[in-house]
């Protein structure tokens, strides 16, 4: 496939503590509401953060229904295989292949690819070795000979990172080119470009992206709250009181194909993949560079692969954690590249609750649909934007889109920074 070539967008699946599908999540977000309650996993009465946006009143076999597989997967797990169906369920790759011949199924099977993200944050993956530990003491001779009888023999095949892509490829039969990236926040819009730039270098012909995570745990709560990351009282990007992220979980999934391909098959387009970049700042683990820089090469590499110009962008969806650093660096890149005139901008963690591993593709999916809406849907919890960030273009109200091309940002630890262009569908398909 010669690199110029058009990747179709066919199939959108997600899920989050503002709802099971896109419209719900869509929904919540026009509304004004928030996902972000009172935490119900644990008693996190005596926890320092008690919020989160959590996915819940959903059992497990709804979100799959295959029940022979619970036994080997976790709950992250089953938001990414959730999302996934759901995607490729709309994309309608499946019922497309089930009247292919058997040969040509095959070879349709072998130039499909699976690319995931997934989330780093499993300090719960431990839990089960407690009461062994409490048992041994601190013998390890003890522990040893105990950890048998205390720990299910299928803990190891319940934590591995990629079961997601595993379990996918088991399901639907695909065999072509994958990959499991585990880096925090930027992992699924790695997932993302991975799979489109699988499919620009021919080493698939389709591919479905996920991202998927449940970091609302203890332990991850506690550390990041003594980190300085997490608010006590909602998430607020860009405002001048901020303070701090929220946790979410959940999945988001996006299939992606060659749009001749799409075409011939007579796929509804939902979007178009134009391009990618990603930038590491090389500060440090929790470091951001206040000026912009690695988020601004992020942008400026994706513009370049696109073969676009700034005024080109018709929205920016924010990574809009809430955090002071990040949100300030974030808005100094959005200026440097954009000037005093950056399009319409906004971010959806205040609404979903930060997904981590997921957040990225939640993000595509959501600029998306805003770009098929017509509307670039306001910041509901920015009461009043932080004069050092101005003038950035953050509201608390809607705005219109520029264009149909919004840029997608994503930012995690080690200074890592993406930026993803991504075309709307045809104004006929608005509503």
């Amino acid at each position: 496939m010669e690199p110029s070539a058009r990747i179709a967008i066919t199939g959108l699946g997600a899920v989050c503590g503002a709802g099971l599908d896109i419209q719900a999540i869509w929904n919540v977000i026009q509304r004004g509401n928030s996902a972000v309650r009172a935490i119900t996993q644990w008693d996190a009465g005596n926890w320092p953060v008690k919020q989160a946006a959590e996915v819940i009143g959903v059992s497990s076999t709804t979100l799959l229904p295959e029940r022979k597989y619970h036994k080997f997967l976790s709950r992250t797990d089953l938001f990414g295989l959730y999302a996934t169906d759901k995607a490729l369920d709309q994309s309608g790759l499946i019922t497309h292949r089930e009247q292919m011949a058997p040969g040509a199924a095959a070879a349709f099977n072998d130039r499909t690819g699976v690319f995931v993200g997934s989330g780093g944050c499993a300090y719960q993956n431990s839990y089960d070795f407690f009461p062994v530990y409490s048992v041994a003491g601190g013998d390890l001779k003890v522990f040893g000979r105990e950890a048998g009888s205390h720990v299910n023999p299928m803990w190891l095949l319940t934590r591995l990172p990629n079961n997601v892509l595993c379990y996918t490829g088991i399901r639907y039969s695909f065999k072509g080119a994958n990959a499991c990236i585990t880096n925090q926040c930027v992992g699924g819009a790695l997932a993302v470009a991975e799979a489109a730039a699988a499919i620009r270098n021919g080493d698939a012909d389709r591919a479905v992206a996920t991202g998927h995570d449940s970091a609302i745990e203890p332990e991850t709560l506690l550390h990041y709250h003594k980190l300085g990351l997490l608010s006590q009282n909602g998430l607020r990007p860009f405002d001048h009181s901020r303070s701090g992220t929220v946790f979410g979980e959940g999945a988001a999934s996006v299939v992606l194909e060659k749009e001749p391909d799409a075409r011939a098959r007579q796929a509804r387009v939902l979007g178009e993949f134009l391009g990618s970049g990603c930038t590491t700042e090389a500060t440090g683990i929790t470091a951001v560079r206040l000026d912009g820089d690695g988020l601004s090469r992020a942008i400026a590499l994706a513009l370049a692969e696109a073969d676009l110009e700034p005024g080109q962008v018709g929205l920016v969806v924010a990574h809009g954690n809430g955090t002071l650093a990040s949100d300030a660096s974030e808005a100094r890149a959005i200026q440097r590249v954009f000037g005093n005139d950056a399009p319409p901008t906004t971010a959806f963690k205040w609404a979903t609750g930060h997904t981590i591993a997921a957040s990225g593709v939640l993000d595509v999916i959501l600029a998306l649909t805003a770009l098929e809406k017509g509307v670039v849907p306001g910041i509901a919890t920015l009461e009043c934007l932080d004069p050092q960030l101005a003038p950035l273009s953050v509201s608390q109200a809607p705005q219109r889109p520029r264009s149909d091309i919004a840029m997608v940002l994503s930012r995690g630890f080690g200074g890592m920074n993406l930026a993803l262009l991504v075309r709307g569908p045809g104004a006929g398909t608005r509503g």
